[in-house]
């Protein structure tokens, strides 16, 4: 079985649910960190990373700057800051330009974590309205990681997916159940 280090999930419109799902049937043991990047308002600074907390077997936490990254462990991109995942297994958080009109920049989150991870990476994209994270799930299967992408017919809003696919040859494409049983078969 292949041997991971961290799994990254993105989403948009149409993916808080689908997230809040995974998360409350994750093991409460998961050892690998994951990294969500989610699309919201930027002026709601509190209320996401709660809502989240209440729901997920694992803590969810939004990272400060230059924070260690852990396993058993979700880091929520902050409102307004992208979220970079850095060689020394640290989070750097940024605010340069919205990128695809996002800031977070989903594509950023994956391009990092592709580099920092590489083939021990999971990437999953979940339903969303714009192509952030198809460039960037294309970097994490170009760099030897597992890719995995919502069934657009499941998708709320499919853009977000069917964007990647079209950039991307991609390793499953699953709906909910199907990445929450994946993700339980890799935890050890």
């Amino acid at each position: 079985m292949q041997d991971y280090k961290a799994v990254v999930i993105g989403g948009s419109a149409g993916s808080f649910q689908v997230l809040v799902r995974i998360l409350q049937l994750l093991p409460k043991d998961f050892n690998y960190p994951v990294l969500l990047c989610m699309h919201r308002l930027k002026h709601i600074r509190s209320g996401f990373v709660e809502a989240l907390s209440l729901k997920s077997n694992i803590p969810v936490v939004e990272p400060h700057d230059k924070m260690h990254i852990k396993s058993g462990t979700g880091y929520l991109a902050p409102a307004n800051y992208h979220m970079y995942v850095e060689l020394a297994n640290q989070i750097s958080l940024s605010t340069e330009e919205p990128v695809n009109h996002s800031r977070p920049s989903i594509d950023l989150t994956y391009m990092s974590a592709a580099q920092a991870y590489r083939q021990k990476l999971v990437g999953i994209i979940l339903s969303g309205a714009n192509r952030d994270g198809a460039l960037g799930m294309k970097k994490i299967a170009d760099l030897g990681g597992t890719t995995i992408v919502q069934d657009p017919q499941e998708c709320e809003v499919r853009t977000m997916t069917k964007a990647t696919l079209n950039v991307t040859n991609v390793t499953h494409i699953y709906k909910t159940d199907q990445i929450i049983q994946f993700l339980r078969s890799i935890s050890k």
